[in-house]
């Protein structure tokens, strides 16, 4: 149900238990805090007169884990996949990602995420963190990525990895989704 104008009120009128209803109870019940259902939620437009709740979901993988692919793959074990995220967007969402990379090599060493579900995106060099660097160097990095194209629903949100050349080593893998 979505929030109606209410009434404008004429004087020496009699306001009945329906207009109450219609106009008073049933637009509170469209408020945020109405609508809350758990804490650390915040509220966003859906549509005119509409508000859905909405949550930052994150993951985080800390152990480390390899790969050699040149294109964006899962980590060799024991680390595998992800971090993963599933959760509900509306078309826009905050993605933060976080790694440590290395690359045994001189070539570079990249995470990005994939998004699947109601959306579906390949992960890609503009939306992540990179390496670029000597054998044996380490980096520390962050990206925050705002889409505002996502169709609205269950949206996944999957770290990807991948090198240009060498190994690859990651370590401490977050990402981090903030729908709206």
């Amino acid at each position: 149900m979505a929030w109606s104008a209410p009434m404008t009120a004429v004087a020496n009128s009699t306001f009945t238990a329906a207009q109450f209803n219609a106009y008073v109870r049933d637009n509170l019940n469209e408020t945020a805090p109405a609508k809350a259902t758990a804490s650390s939620g915040y509220f966003v437009g859906d549509g005119v007169n509409s508000i859905a709740e909405r949550f930052a979901v994150s993951a985080s993988e800390l152990g480390a884990g390899e790969t050699t692919s040149t294109t964006y793959t899962d980590l060799n074990a024991p680390a595998n996949v992800g971090p993963t995220v599933t959760l509900e967007t509306g078309p826009t969402a905050l993605v933060i990602v976080r790694c440590s990379l290395e690359n045994s090599g001189t070539g570079s060493a990249r995470m990005a995420y994939e998004v699947s579900g109601a959306t579906s995106l390949a992960p890609a060099d503009n939306r992540g963190v990179g390496f670029f660097g000597a054998a044996g160097g380490n980096f520390n990095g962050s990206d925050a990525s705002l889409w505002t194209s996502l169709t609205p629903g269950v949206n996944t949100f999957t770290a990807r990895y991948r090198v240009s050349s060498g190994t690859g080593e990651f370590a401490s893998r977050r990402i981090i989704v903030m729908p709206f």
